[in-house]
Formats: C-alpha cells, structure tokens, sequence
C-alpha cells in the first residue's frame, strides 16, 4: 500500500493507524498548496479533489476520505483491535464519532489553514466555531472514559488526536478541554505515534 499524506494533516490519523495495524506501507508525500508530490506527479491523478489522505491499495485500486481509510485500514487488522466488528452497535458509534470529527470539528479549521493567514477580525468567529465543536468533542469523554469507542484505543482516538492537537499549531489553547487534552497526550505518547509523526518531521 502507499499513503499520500501531508505532514500533520488528517493522514495522520491513517500513518498512525497503518503502524498500530502493522502494515506494510510507502509512503509519498504531498504538496497541498501547488497538489504535487514530492516525486513531482500532479497529485490530482490520484485524488481529484487534490486533498490527503488517499491510499493507493496493492491491487492498484484508490481510496479517500479518511473515516473510509481509517476503517479500511482496521478492518485489514482485526487483531489490532482499533475498530469494533461492523455489523455492531459500538462499530455505529465508531461510524458516529468519525463522522462528527470529520463533518464538524475538521471542518470547523478550514478558517486557519486556507492557504493565507487568517485575518485579526476574522479570528474570533472562527476560534468560536472550533470552541463549539471541541466542546462537544471533551463531552464526549466527559463521563470519564479514556477513549471515544469501546475501552481501547480506536481510529477515532487517533482522528480526535490528529484535529485536536491543531490547536497547538493554530495559538488555540488546548487546556480549555482537559479531557480532549488528556486523550491527545496518550495517543502522542504512543510509539506508533511518535515514529509517525518523526517519520512526517513534526518532530525535532
């Protein structure tokens, strides 16, 4: 398998769970300002829409979306353990948590990464909608569970980490949402997370 990513951005989520999983992997990386890859390939032949993460699978056939990748990428691993068995009710509430943190709270940065530096009188609005839905987010583990899905760590948990730890790259303040904070510091401690993210250079 190869993954297209950018450093930090949602493939990480994926670059994570790929290492969980154990799986073998290339990976290539993108430009997503001129959608280039670093072999010098116009990206948009791989993904149309020009945005990681896509995952290209031995077969040859392509995959986008990182909810899809990152339960593709489970389901390939059952003994990881980072997904519940479809067909249950706790994999419908992976399915939920995926589509909140992908539909919402991901969205909701748009503002800080569109390629120029937000504007000072167009911060608040933005940094009130990233509020919102990271409140949502740290009610979510407000009952005092470690994780979003289950009593283990799941893709969820590595999605929640890769758009919550976003605020420390952006000058929002994590701390306001001590339980997200919590899930983003053990999910960072992991070894597969640390080799990830050095192996993006997002880390000295």
């Amino acid at each position: 398998m190869k993954l297209y990513y950018s450093p930090g951005a949602c493939s990480l989520a994926v670059h994570i769970a790929l290492r969980l999983a154990d799986q073998p992997f290339e990976m290539e990386r993108v430009d997503s300002a001129t959608k280039t890859t670093e072999t010098g390939a116009d990206y948009r032949a791989v993904n149309p829409r020009g945005y990681v993460p896509a995952l290209i699978l031995d077969g040859g056939e392509t995959i986008t979306e990182a909810p899809a990748l990152l339960q593709y990428v489970a389901d390939q691993a059952p003994q990881a353990a980072l997904a519940p068995a479809p067909g249950t009710l706790a994999r419908t509430r992976l399915q939920e948590a995926l589509n909140f943190l992908a539909s919402e709270l991901h969205k909701a940065f748009k503002p800080f990464f569109s390629g120029a530096p937000i504007a000072d009188t167009d911060r608040p609005a933005a940094e009130e909608v990233v509020a919102n839905r990271m409140g949502f987010a740290e009610a979510m583990l407000a009952d005092g569970r470690r994780h979003l899905v289950g009593d283990r760590v799941s893709v969820a948990d590595l999605y929640l980490f890769t758009v919550a730890n976003w605020c420390n790259f952006v000058g929002i303040d994590l701390g306001r949402w001590p339980n997200v904070q919590a899930l983003v510091g053990r999910i960072g401690a992991l070894p597969a997370t640390r080799d990830a993210m050095a192996a993006e250079g997002l880390t000295g």
